[in-house]
């Protein structure tokens, strides 16, 4: 794919997502909010179909790990002690024309030249200066810049600071969700029947206060992450590791996307504390990115919090009774670019009677609405009672939408655009006959069928 290519593509998403209330700039009626984003009322019901999935994938289909919800806000110490608050960072440039604030490993990486978050602000300044002829400013032009400085990217709060001074006491929302696992380790420990290998998993919300966030919401200053924290007995690291690979490589299988589209990175520059890292990319418009990070963390996290806090955080094996600090996996996903790489991968355009037809070809368990609901009419009340009839009973058991407005090919349009698999229409043969049109969503095919055979039709549909 060209690049020409690949912006278009990715402005018919971005453009989708406005018309049919996927994804909205936030505070828009205020000129928006930089890189912050609103789901809107079908990306809030394909979100939560995402994570539905991955809750089910990683907790209820498996024995050996549970769930936890940890706090946005805690204690400063955390953030310290995990290395945050002095090493949370990336490097930051200026542009000396327009004075634009600009991140300088994703600008050299758009060159071709690699720089890794282990190098201090003196190496990665000597690559810039080394590459400066190639860099161009991507809103000027200009290739005049600043030297780089490490920027934290935590966001500082006042939660509970009477005085004023955030310098003093700062309090930070978090900047990744797996902090919350690490210090509740214990808790979970002891108050649940867990032995090791267990996992704890979470959903939650994190924030960042990124130098440069673009390309739409694959990154973001506020995200939602999907995190597991697998604790293991040191030395089992690699079968473990082994396992949680091609355990997340089979769930992007699983919501049908394809496997030419994704592929394994190899993480050559580890940081201090990883043993081995991969990330599973995706194929999105503008390239192969970063999708989801398998880590092998070894046993930093627990030990770093363990001696900050004076907690015994060691781990008594019940059958050798030897005391340990567990090594941990981590799987760590963005809901967000999980979302893009789900528009991106059933987005389709084609030729229909001489107009376009846009589909969202999504599997039905991802679908925002399961099936819509149509009177053929919506000027005959007998139609429209009918159709609301069937409409209460469908969405006791699946997320339905009743649409009577328009006719009946512009209200195919629309639920194709929002990946509706299922069209329901009430005509007059529902009152005469007692059958009513199903509409299937990919292939446009309509069949008829009796109005009591209809639950059980959807459930073999689903």
């Amino acid at each position: 794919m060209t690049k020409k290519e690949a912006n278009n593509s990715m402005d018919k998403i971005v453009s989708l997502c406005k018309r049919r209330g996927f994804v909205f700039p936030s505070s828009e009626i205020y000129d928006g909010f930089t890189a912050v984003y609103d789901f809107g009322p079908y990306g809030v019901e394909l979100a939560n179909n995402i994570k539905k999935e991955w809750w089910k994938a990683m907790t209820q289909l498996r024995d050996d790990v549970v769930g936890l919800d940890s706090a946005i806000f805690m204690s400063p110490k955390i953030w310290k002690a995990s290395g945050h608050v002095k090493g949370f960072s990336d490097p930051l440039t200026e542009c000396r024309k327009c004075h634009s604030r600009l991140r300088l490993d994703t600008m050299l990486e758009e060159v071709g030249v690699f720089a890794d978050e282990k190098m201090s602000e003196e190496e990665i300044n000597n690559i810039f200066n080394e590459n400066k002829d190639k860099i161009k400013c991507p809103n000027c032009g200009a290739s005049d810049f600043t030297p780089a400085k490490q920027f934290n990217l935590l966001v500082q709060s006042n939660l509970g600071n009477f005085t004023g001074d955030w310098s003093k006491e700062p309090t930070y929302l978090r900047g990744e969700t797996c902090q919350g696992i690490y210090v509740n380790f214990k808790n979970v420990l002891d108050s649940s029947r867990v032995k090791i290998p267990f996992g704890v998993a979470q959903i939650g919300k994190a924030f960042r206060n990124e130098i440069t966030a673009r390309q739409f919401i694959f990154r973001t200053r506020e995200f939602e992450q999907m995190e597991m924290q697998y604790f293991i007995k040191p030395g089992d690291d690699a079968q473990y590791y082994e396992e949680w690979r091609q355990a997340r490589w089979s769930f992007y299988l699983s919501l049908g996307i394809k496997e030419t589209n994704l592929k394994w990175h190899k993480h050559e520059n580890l940081v201090f504390y990883a043993k081995e890292a991969y990330d599973i990319e995706y194929n999105f418009p503008f390239g192969f990115k970063e999708l989801e990070g398998v880590h092998a963390r070894g046993d930093y996290d627990l030990s770093v919090h363990s001696q900050a806090s004076g907690q015994d955080l060691n781990y008594l094996d019940p059958v050798s009774n030897q005391k340990f600090i567990p090594h941990v996996i981590e799987t760590s996903a963005g809901v967000g670019r999980t979302f893009l790489a789900v528009l991106t991968e059933f987005y389709r355009e084609e030729e229909l009677d001489g107009d376009l037809r846009i589909v969202l070809a999504l599997p039905p368990k991802l679908a925002p609405i399961k099936i819509a609901v149509f009177p053929l009419l919506k000027n005959k009340p007998e139609l429209v009672a009918k159709a609301r009839e069937i409409f209460n009973q469908l969405k006791l058991d699946y997320r339905c939408e009743f649409d009577d407005n328009g006719n009946i090919g512009k209200r195919y349009r629309r639920q194709d655009e929002i990946g509706t698999p299922f069209c329901l229409t009430i005509d007059f043969d529902t009152l005469e006959k007692d059958e009513v049109t199903v509409r299937e969503r990919d292939g446009m095919q309509q069949v008829k069928i009796k109005v009591e055979e209809i639950k059980n039709y959807f459930q073999t549909k689903f």
